[in-house]
């Protein structure tokens, strides 16, 4: 809970200072009135004001407080409404806890904030608790485990949320998809005894003859690798698989409550990637929504299929004149980045650069990849249009590539969250283990961002 101070007694209080030696996580008590001071030296940025703040409720919740008061005088000047943002933010997301199948104590934690003078802090507050609360929605559906999240499990699901927003729902059945001719989408669903499903959440927030702009998340339930099994431990966390719908979810719920003015369509290709014998196998040819012919090189390369009828559909059904996709694609991208930076393959400059500017208020992190021609003849096959796989490697480009075949000249920017979309340990005060919500802010803000021009 987070709450404007009215001079109420709190357990502790948090003092962001500017200038002097950065020590931006450093955290020291000062005198009998249990104060925790961080200074963020000269440079201070909303990033660091969302760690500084996240470190020092973790650092009070260890020690018993139940309360904790954020004042943000030292920084307002500097930072203003977007310090106080990335603070609150912060200082909220370290509240987060998984969910869990077992007793536990859940002790309530309240945020007061004060040193908002001459700021909306009360717009502030309700827009950035909206947003947040969705990135930890996104971290819910992503940590739970695969056998409480099937396909239709995840359409009731956002279905649910969506509907309490304020935003569209339609829920494809198999019956539905396989009557648009989504073979891609069904090569890898027909493989689970849990049917696929294509949910669809729409915000109508900005103009009615305005195009959307989709967002399209690759919601594979659980990902066996198929016929090209996963290792044990590649497997085990494969129920993250699911992260980019879940992100894109999360926005459209965030856009819905904070009513911003914008259209936006989110389409999720919900499958499960498992064995049996309609499972798809390694040189199978598949024919997309889009009329386009895949070789299946790789059952494990199952992300990218989906996503191309997803995109078409977005397109063809929708009407997009933007998309962007999200997924957690390839381990290429993870080994390349890490567990800090997403991956970046796009057509289009100003929408890319539309995204990166968002990143740059968010404090997520993401790195465009080149598209050299040579690049594309890496998914050439020499009997179908596409190849699933690359014949070469740059793996984690060219399974961006294989997405944006399906974009055509549409804008349209890829995102590959493989890294940064679940940590076994935190990178950031803010994070968890688990689940980190990656994406939900930056799209967020780019959608927000792209309603005001």
């Amino acid at each position: 809970m987070v709450k404007l101070w009215e001079q109420e007694s709190t357990d502790w209080r948090f003092v962001m200072e500017r200038g002097g030696d950065c020590a931006p996580l450093t955290l020291r008590s000062v005198g009998p009135d249990h104060a925790l001071v961080a200074n963020l030296g000269t440079d201070a940025t909303p990033e660091t004001a969302r760690r500084a703040a996240a470190k020092a409720v973790k650092a009070v919740r260890e020690l018993g407080a139940q309360s904790l008061l954020l004042d943000v005088t030292g920084i307002k000047g500097a930072l203003g409404e977007a310090g106080l943002s990335a603070a609150v933010q912060g200082a909220e997301l370290a509240c987060y806890r998984q969910e869990a199948w077992k007793e536990r104590e859940d002790k309530p934690f309240t945020l007061y904030v004060a040193g908002t003078e001459g700021m909306d802090a009360q717009a502030v507050l309700r827009e950035t608790d909206a947003v947040t609360r969705a990135v930890c929605f996104a971290r819910d559906l992503t940590n739970r485990p695969g056998n409480l999240l099937t396909p239709e499990m995840m359409a009731q699901a956002m279905a649910q949320a969506a509907h309490k927003a304020g935003a569209e729902v339609e829920v494809l059945d198999e019956t539905q998809t396989r009557a648009l001719g989504m073979g891609a989408f069904h090569a890898v669903g027909d493989s689970a005894a849990h049917p696929p499903r294509l949910i669809v959440l729409r915000w109508r927030g900005g103009s009615p003859e305005a195009a959307p702009i989709a967002l399209v998340g690759k919601g594979v339930c659980f990902d066996t690798g198929g016929y090209n099994l996963k290792s044990g431990a590649g497997m085990k966390a494969m129920r993250s698989d699911m992260a980019g719908a879940a992100a894109v979810c999360a926005v459209v719920l965030a856009l819905a409550e904070n009513k911003v003015p914008v259209n936006v369509t989110a389409v999720i290709p919900a499958v499960e990637n498992r064995l049996s014998p309609d499972s798809m196998t390694a040189g199978d040819v598949v024919i997309s929504m889009s009329g386009k012919t895949i070789q299946i090189n790789n059952t494990d390369a199952e992300g990218r299929l989906v996503l191309a009828d997803a995109v078409t559909y977005a397109i063809q059904k929708e009407g997009a004149d933007r998309v962007v996709d999200i997924a957690t694609l390839t381990g290429a991208c993870a080994n390349t980045l890490g567990h800090l930076t997403a991956g970046l393959v796009s057509n289009n400059d100003g929408l890319c650069d539309a995204l990166l500017e968002a990143a740059a208020r968010t404090g997520e992190q993401y790195w465009r990849f080149p598209t050299f021609p040579e690049y594309k003849k890496m998914i050439e096959s020499p009997v179908a249009d596409l190849c699933n796989q690359s014949s070469d490697g740059c793996g984690a480009i060219t399974a961006g590539l294989f997405v944006g075949a399906f974009a055509g000249d549409i804008p349209w920017v890829h995102v590959d969250i493989a890294g940064t979309a679940w940590v076994d340990r935190p990178r950031r005060e803010y994070q968890s283990a688990g689940a980190t919500g990656a994406g939900v802010t930056t799209l967020y803000r780019l959608c927000a961002d792209l309603a005001e021009r």
